[in-house]
């Protein structure tokens, strides 16, 4: 705990006076088409089963993930004054509901092919309604906004500044692109949104770290589970890659840990951490027309 707390200290003292959300950023609400082709191989990404499943494990919890989201926002949306974040908070909603309908269908396609999405998913729709019932709405918008981090720095950090999609099937890849570059663009809104209602920094703060905790035993678990279910649990060589991508060279997790602790700073703003430039890079790669 005193190497958290000594980290969370130093990012403090070294993170920049907080930023605003760049004006005229308004979430662009996209509807591209995916060809989600039979002969897709089994094991999608670099051809590895704890790779390929990983991702499968966090698509089976964007839809019931997403509605949760969309509406701890939405509690709030009469009460915000400025007509930009008015505008954002349609973008946001907009991109959320069409990522939950997406996903929807990917999940049903490995369903199809044998990897079992649907129990995972109603485990996490089971969560986000007990913390629908036991959470006030003000700690449902801080869980909002602490998954938002996650999943931004995921995009940003992992999906879009390494080869992860240059890795996969190239019918899969726009899938996670159009997914990553959306969750950067949104990422400030449900931030923004409790910043402008007066939300507490306490309950924000001990909100990531519950996060911090929940998000990867879930994660982590299924994707034991898919591994298991799929005969390939012990498959050490598969693992040991996967290891070593996610935590040795280049080890996109590891590099993600100083943007996380970063959260912990009272000058926090998630655009902070400028990634427009990427983003429009891959904006031009993968979703053409739809760009």
């Amino acid at each position: 705990m005193n190497a958290v707390a000594n980290a969370i200290a130093r990012v403090s003292r070294n993170t920049p006076r907080t930023v605003a959300t760049p004006a005229g950023l308004v979430p662009t609400v996209r509807r591209p088409t995916f060809d989600l082709a039979a002969d897709v191989p089994r094991y999608w990404w670099d051809n590895n089963p704890v790779k390929t499943l990983l991702l499968a494990a966090l698509s089976s919890g964007f839809p019931p993930g997403e509605k949760f989201f969309i509406d701890s926002v939405r509690y709030y949306q009469d009460r915000i004054r400025d007509p930009e974040l008015q505008k954002a908070i349609r973008g946001f909603i907009g991109q959320e509901a069409h990522h939950s309908r997406e996903h929807k269908q990917l999940n049903g396609f490995l369903e199809e092919r044998g990897v079992a999405l649907g129990r995972l998913e109603r485990e996490v729709e089971d969560f986000m309604n007990w913390m629908r019932r036991n959470f006030s709405p003000e700690r449902q918008l801080a869980h909002t906004v602490a998954v938002e981090h996650f999943t931004a720095l995921m995009a940003e950090e992992f999906l879009l500044k390494y080869d992860a999609l240059d890795e996969m099937d190239p019918r899969m890849a726009p899938i996670w692109a159009w997914h990553a570059i959306e969750e950067s663009e949104h990422k400030a809104v449900a931030f923004d949104v409790y910043r402008a209602i007066g939300g507490s920094e306490a309950v924000r703060l001990s909100e990531m770290l519950v996060v911090s905790v929940v998000f990867p035993v879930f994660t982590s678990l299924h994707v034991l589970q898919l591994m298991r279910e799929d005969g390939q649990l012990g498959n050490l060589g598969a693992w040991a890659s996967a290891a070593n991508y996610l935590w040795g060279r280049p080890g996109v997790f590891r590099r993600l840990l100083p943007s996380y602790f970063k959260y912990y700073s009272p000058r926090f703003h998630p655009w902070n951490h400028d990634a427009r430039d990427l983003v429009e890079k891959a904006k031009r790669r993968w979703l053409g027309a739809n760009a």
